[in-house]
């Protein structure tokens, strides 16, 4: 047996408290090589997550590219009915009166056209003026009507989905 801080030929002295620093020492080491661990999974969770990122924006970017290119693919199909029609009645040859009924019949497609579409008429006649949906074109006397409202529609306004696309051109009355 030793005595201790005797020392064995050959080996070098050990100063008091070494043991628990050389302890402290391997522990240290280990929370370092835990640590070191953490941030390498972290970082590449990281690196995945931004990879996603990009996947995400270079898809929605293809999305709105696709939406811009044929978003008016269903109006287009729609439409291409209503030319049709017209070209049908212009190559017939018809008379005055069949010309008026395909035109009545070709009109009656527009607008379902632009129905499913959600366009929609501003028709105001006998309502009150609103700056925000009509257009007056002239202010004319009136003692038959309200003032402020509208006397006669010059031309038919319209919204898609509840949204201006062009205001109602309007004759407004005033007071005499």
């Amino acid at each position: 047996m030793t005595v201790p801080n005797e020392r064995e030929p050959g080996s070098r002295p050990v100063p008091p408290g070494t043991e628990e620093e050389a302890a402290d020492a391997g522990a240290l080491q280990a929370a370092l090589a835990a640590a070191e661990s953490r941030a390498l999974e972290s970082r590449d969770l990281y690196m995945r997550a931004l990879a996603e990122l990009d996947n995400v924006r270079k898809r929605a970017s293809r999305d709105v590219e696709q939406a811009h290119k044929f978003g008016l693919e269903r109006i287009a199909h729609d439409l291409i009915g209503v030319k049709d029609s017209l070209e049908l009645g212009l190559a017939s040859g018809a008379s005055a009166d069949a010309l008026r009924q395909g035109t009545q019949a070709t009109l009656q497609l527009l607008a379902k056209a632009l129905e499913k579409a959600g366009v929609s008429e501003i028709v105001p006649q006998g309502e009150q003026f609103n700056p925000e949906l009509h257009e007056a074109m002239v202010m004319q006397p009136s003692a038959q009507h309200v003032p402020n409202s509208i006397v006669q529609v010059v031309q038919k306004g319209y919204q898609l989905n509840g949204r201006l696309l062009r205001p109602a051109r309007v004759i407004v009355a005033k007071e005499p």
